[in-house]
């Protein structure tokens, strides 16, 4: 796996895929920079070397030329942070795009306008990722988040430099945090698969399942697997027609050692709302005319037990609806035993979109060892598939 290490980009311009899909606000202004955060170590070693650095990326689904998804907005933020001046072309092919390229010095970074603006990235259009390739010397594939694409920046563009690609900082640490819990963690290895839907992550559990210990299911999908089982779930979210499904998970969980933990007791509400009347009930027991929306006292108490006992944690889905005050406990309470069990010197691995969220919301993101930025790109590489802009830099 060739990394930033294995080369010195003194005089060399890098030709960077970053992940800069970042949140703007009514004034254009971006609301959330982690996704840029995470790319400046990537652009300081190579400034460091006596590089310069091209950076492509999208911003949001635009049609065409939109001003309001132009790159141009967030050029300051990308300044404030790492700390050096942006210049900005206003295409990312095409005349302007060479020219301010060619003129780029060791030391000096470069934006380029938004891929997306040309159908053909999305496309995967080999023209136009020789275009983009004819801009550097080296490509740097730092983009997580669309790793999972085949398109022309994250996975064509590659074919132009069959010796001279490699991963950026996030990029690896991101494989490496993957491949600790899929396959080089220090056991006993945990899964905390939560969320609405079993029928969202059935790859991933069949496909974990012969790599972890533990697993733990939590949120809606609880009720499905209840349900299966003969209990009553009152109103609560499930689908009748993967029961069969989560019976024949716990089979093939109990036929490899696998011990699946679900929440023994929730918090029922009888309104999907904070203002809700609510009381905690045995799983299996919620009354008709309630809901399960959280996790209870006594799961958590198992919960905490589980997560500390074991060496290697993957955390994807929150345990409740924690988008409501009232339902964010059991989420909160097992983001505390991750973090503590990290302290005690667990790997934890958070990824997919609600998980980050919450890690984010309740403050969570340096207790625990790796924060995940691609959501689909992580869910993908969970259910065992060789995302296309991995494959094109390790061919």
């Amino acid at each position: 796996m060739k990394t930033l290490n294995d080369f010195n980009f003194n005089n060399k311009k890098a030709l960077i895929r970053v992940d800069f899909n970042v949140p703007l606000n009514d004034n254009f202004e971006v609301t959330d920079a982690t996704r840029i955060q995470s790319a400046k170590p990537t652009i300081i070693k190579i400034l460091e070397d006596g590089g310069s650095c091209i950076l492509m990326s999208h911003l949001g689904r635009p049609k065409g030329a939109q001003d309001e998804f132009s790159l141009r907005h967030i050029v300051k933020k990308v300044e404030e942070i790492v700390g050096v001046e942006v210049k900005f072309a206003n295409n990312c092919i095409g005349e302007e795009a060479e020219i301010a390229a060619s003129n780029l010095e060791p030391g000096q970074i470069l934006l380029l306008e938004n891929l997306r603006f040309h159908e053909e990235e999305k496309k995967g259009d080999e023209n136009f990722a020789k275009q983009l390739a004819n801009l550097g010397d080296i490509y740097v594939n730092d983009a997580f988040g669309t790793a999972h694409r085949a398109h022309a920046s994250t996975t064509i563009v590659a074919q132009f430099f069959p010796e001279n690609k490699c991963f950026g900082r996030l990029l690896a640490k991101e494989i490496e945090s993957i491949d600790k819990v899929m396959q080089s963690g220090e056991k006993p290895v945990l899964a905390v698969l939560g969320g609405a839907k079993v029928s969202s992550k059935i790859t991933i559990i069949e496909n974990i399942l012969d790599k972890i210990d533990h697993l733990i299911v939590g949120g809606g999908m609880t009720f499905t697997f209840i349900k299966a089982q003969g209990g009553q779930i009152g109103d609560s979210i499930c689908e009748d027609d993967k029961m069969e499904l989560a019976l024949d998970i716990l089979k093939q969980a109990k036929a490899k050692n696998v011990e699946v933990h679900l929440p023994v007791d929730v918090i029922a509400a009888d309104a999907f709302s904070n203002d809700a009347n609510t009381q905690i009930v045995d799983v299996d027991a919620i009354p008709d005319g309630w809901q399960g929306l959280d996790s209870g006292p006594r799961s958590k108490e198992l919960f905490d037990t589980v997560v500390n006992s074991c060496k290697t944690i993957l955390w994807n889905g929150p345990l409740g609806v924690f988008e409501l005050d009232s339902f964010a406990k059991g989420t909160i309470a097992l983001g505390d035993a991750i973090a503590e069990a990290t302290n005690n010197g667990a790997f934890s691995l958070v990824g997919g979109g609600d998980s980050v969220a919450a890690v984010k919301q309740f403050g969570f993101q340096d207790k625990v060892s790796y924060v995940s930025t691609g959501g689909g790109a992580m869910l993908e590489s969970l259910e065992g598939k060789t995302l296309p802009g991995i494959a094109a830099i390790l061919s």
